[in-house]
């Protein structure tokens, strides 16, 4: 049966589906395609997505004709990532041994895949995520350096990081305490953040006295701030800021919770159907059983379609929800070049590479 994503237990490594038979794995820098030539050949379809009693959940985002992101990950042996922007390295990461935790030297090469937001598109949305998710779509769709490519994405208000909070933590502690700290270089910790998926920038956090977070700190106060949009990337087992840096950091000093809209891969249409059809099989063979235990035992058995039947809107929910590990390409050149681009990236400054 479908069910959710599980937490890897310690000790093992969170998953990173590697695209080893895509035609375009062996693509060499110097070759890769042209991203706007790439764009203008792809199609977004988006769609709502709600819940069985209607609550709204976020959108369906379905990529066509995107083989290979702008924004991508790419694996070589060891354990050894590189996110990359276009040709940009944007960020180089480990597994430690004991996988407990990912050394990371993070770049300045990273480009929002967002525009800025103009104040007064802030102000007639007003807060409303519903609508800005359709707006963060839109912008994903339209970047060539975002990191959608071929299949289903979920872009989502309902994000683990918002439960995450103890009604006795404030808002600013508790997301202080969330963002992974260390420029260039730093740790993203497995061990002491077990399942809670830490938020890692892509670039620096600015401070509270910075212009851009003066400017959202009013919003924030107000209701009316922007999303943050995060990527959920499984070989990190954490989220990474796409977009609203500024706006996170507004929301830390005014000790507010900030809105988020979370990215991230979810069942492709295709395979969504055989899912269906297998939690409604299975639905029909609990209703069957129950039958069979009522008619030896009398009415003492339970009815089946109360048991049976919330399992059912759990599965429907969860298909339309879950999260699916993050597509990743290898590496041409393997960890000999994961090492030439560590130290060209790092001066020769970092110990991991």
């Amino acid at each position: 049966m479908p069910t959710p994503r599980s937490t890897p237990a310690r000790g093992q490594l969170p998953r990173v589906v590697p695209r080893s038979t895509a035609p375009d794995v062996a693509w060499p820098a110097q070759t890769l395609p042209d991203p706007c030539r790439v764009l203008q050949a792809s199609r977004t379809q988006r769609s709502e997505v709600r819940r069985t009693d209607g609550t709204w959940v976020g959108l369906s985002l379905d990529v066509e004709g995107r083989r290979r992101p702008g924004l991508s990950v790419c694996t070589a042996a060891e354990s050894r990532m590189l996110i990359s922007q276009a040709s940009r390295p944007v960020l180089l990461a480990v597994v430690d041994e004991p996988l407990q935790g990912v050394d990371f030297w993070r770049t300045d090469a990273y480009r929002p895949c967002v525009p800025p937001l103009r104040a007064d598109a802030g102000r007639a949305l007003a807060g409303n995520t519903e609508r800005w998710a359709h707006r963060f779509a839109q912008y994903l769709a339209d970047a060539p350096d975002s990191p959608l490519h071929e299949g289903r994405w979920l872009l989502t208000h309902e994000c683990a990081l918002l439960r995450g909070r103890h009604a006795t933590v404030s808002h600013a502690e508790y997301w202080d305490s969330m963002l992974v700290e260390g420029h260039p270089d730093g740790y993203v910790d497995w061990f002491l953040h077990s399942v809670s998926w830490e938020v890692l920038p892509l670039r620096p956090m600015p401070r509270a006295d910075d212009s851009r977070v003066k400017a959202y700190r009013k919003q924030a106060r107000d209701g009316t701030l922007p999303p943050v949009l995060l990527w959920w990337v499984s070989g990190l087992d954490c989220h990474l800021i796409l977009d609203g840096h500024a706006r996170l950091a507004a929301a830390i000093a005014e000790s507010v919770e900030p809105p988020l809209l979370e990215l991230h891969r979810t069942v492709p249409r295709d395979d969504l159907a055989a899912r269906t059809h297998e939690a409604v099989t299975f639905y029909e063979g609990e209703l069957a059983r129950f039958t069979r235990l009522r008619a030896v035992h009398g009415p003492t058995v339970p009815d089946g379609a109360a048991l049976a039947g919330p399992q059912l809107v759990r599965l429907f929910d969860d298909l339309s929800t879950v999260r699916l590990p993050t597509w990743a390409w290898p590496l041409p050149g393997g960890v000999s070049r994961w090492r030439r681009i560590a130290r060209e990236v790092t001066g020769g400054r970092w110990p991991c590479g």
